[in-house]
Order: C-alpha cells, then structure tokens, then sequence
C-alpha cells in the first residue's frame, strides 16, 4: 500500500457490498471499510438500499481505524452538509396568574396534589389506628 490511509482523511470509493447493518466500501485495492447504517446519510435510514446499491461511488471519511483487526470505520454522512432545521419555535410560558388558576382548576377536575393527598393519607392511617386501640 502506498499511501497510508488516516483517520479524518475524506477519500473516494467504491460500494462493494451491502447487508442490513451497512455497505462495504473499497477504497483501494487492498482496503476495505464499512458504511454503518447511521452514517450513510442525515436523518434515520430504514433501509440500506433505498440509498446505496453495489457499484455506487462515493465521497467518505475515515472515522476510525482497527489497524490489529485491519477494519476501517466509514462515514459517508460525514461528507455531506447537514440540512438545516428550522428554528425551534419558543414555548408558550404560562402567566403566574394563568398557573394558579391552572392548579386550582385541576385540583377542582378531581386531580389532587401529593400533599393533599398526604394528608389525606395520614388522617385516615389515625383513623385505623384507633379503630385496633379501641
């Protein structure tokens, strides 16, 4: 092998084959990588081949080398610009007076808070006991 190949280096390559969990990818004649699944493109991939198929070149980069196992961990996602996301819309904050009458009105639909019901709870726990003094 003439060149030496590193990790973090972007190089091309060829799709040699593919199972469920990645494609293999030669990028020379004696080295071989693979292509997770997640690190084929941007987003969730379901299936392999609705991206990928043997024969296809493509751009990847070296995330990691195995060099006692002689395995090469491969990125094609990581030559690619990830698509831009839109700006997470800020949540609506409740006004203090909005939340009270929020916890007043649930406490109202039947929904009580644990203090409540702690005391709750105590009372009758009191209740019991006396009944087994007695």
């Amino acid at each position: 092998m003439a060149d030496k190949i590193e990790v973090g280096e972007v190089l091309e390559g060829k799709v040699t084959g593919i199972q469920p969990y990645g494609a293999f990818v030669s990028l020379n004649e004696e080295t071989q990588g693979l292509v997770h699944i997640s690190e084929v493109t941007h987003g969730y991939v379901k299936d392999i081949n609705d991206h990928l198929k043997v024969g296809d070149e493509v751009k990847v980069k070296v995330l990691n080398i195995d060099e006692n196992a002689g395995k090469y961990s491969l990125s094609i996602r990581a030559t690619e610009e990830a698509p831009k996301q839109e700006a997470a819309k800020p949540k609506k904050t409740a006004r203090p007076n909005q939340q009270k009458q929020e916890q007043e009105s649930a406490a109202s639909a039947g929904f009580n808070t644990l203090k409540d019901k702690l005391e709750e709870w105590i009372q009758q726990s009191k209740e019991r006991e006396e009944t087994y003094k007695n």
